[in-house]
């Protein structure tokens, strides 16, 4: 994104002081945290200004990414690579009675992760890497910013770029860890480690009745060829912009447009001490 788009993204979301405050943070060379009211959500969403936070609330909360019609509400999400949980604070206020695990391996956007869905006491945050098996795994840094982070095995690849370690975790393990029998919406954005993900899936992928993936056979060949592979008994897909839909069933009945042309813009937007800008 070229630095007038940026601009225009502030200007368009938070107005003119949205601008100001990001050409502060430009100047100071670090990110601010501010907190965001958006229409239809219960609570604010935190953010860092001049981070891909931003992006990623235009993709989630204004242009409703995750808004699927289902014929039934889940009862159980698990969001993998949730980042700072702006879909598990999408689908806490779209499903309250859901229970959801949030699952985001990176320390900085975990903890902007736990003050998001600390509203919200249906929204469970764990700081792991969803993975192929129950090891320590490597965090790299590819540097595209907070929302690109990848995982690797602890292996002695990628040594150059490793931002720490931490823990991995199958999706069966997880779900036993938080006596879960079933998974009804399994959200994946993970970077790349999909591969790994469903190439080790026979233990928990019966017990999954959705999954809503974005693929990156760009980071990681071989990302869709083990995702299709793992899938071939779900029934119905469906495509929304990058994401990927499967589901065993037709519950998933069509598309919801994003929210951009109905939500009131720009939004209002705090500072972390609580002045408004």
């Amino acid at each position: 994104m070229s630095v007038l788009q940026g601009i225009q993204q502030y200007y368009r979301l938070f107005g003119v002081k949205g601008v100001w405050l990001v050409a502060k943070a430009r100047l100071r060379r670090a990110p601010i945290p501010v907190r965001v009211s958006a229409p239809g959500f219960r609570h604010p969403i935190h953010l860092r200004l001049r981070t891909s936070d931003i992006s990623l609330f235009s993709e989630i909360i204004v242009n409703a990414e995750y808004a699927l019609k289902l014929s039934k509400s889940p009862r159980v999400i698990v969001d993998a690579g949730s980042n700072i949980g702006l879909a598990a604070v999408f689908f806490a206020n779209r499903y309250p009675e859901a229970k959801i695990i949030a699952v985001e391996p990176e320390p900085s956007n975990y903890d902007v992760l736990r003050r998001n869905v600390a509203p919200y006491p249906n929204v469970i945050p764990v700081c792991a890497a969803i993975w192929k098996d129950n090891e320590s795994v490597c965090i790299v840094d590819p540097g595209t910013g907070k929302w690109g982070f990848q995982i690797s095995a602890a292996d002695g690849r990628n040594p150059e770029d490793r931002a720490g370690c931490v823990t991995g975790l199958a999706v069966g393990e997880l779900m036993k860890r938080h006596s879960i029998e079933r998974v009804d919406l399994l959200k994946l954005d993970i970077e790349g480690a999909e591969k790994e993900v469903f190439e080790n899936c026979q233990s928990w992928i019966d017990r999954v009745d959705m999954i809503v993936v974005e693929l990156h056979d760009r980071f990681r060949a071989g990302c869709s060829r083990s995702f299709y592979n793992a899938t071939s008994e779900f029934r119905y897909e469906w495509h929304k912009g990058e994401t990927t839909v499967m589901a065993r069933n037709e519950n998933v009945v069509g598309d919801v447009a994003g929210s951009a042309g109905t939500v009131s813009l720009p939004f209002r937007l705090e500072t972390v001490s609580g002045s408004v800008l």
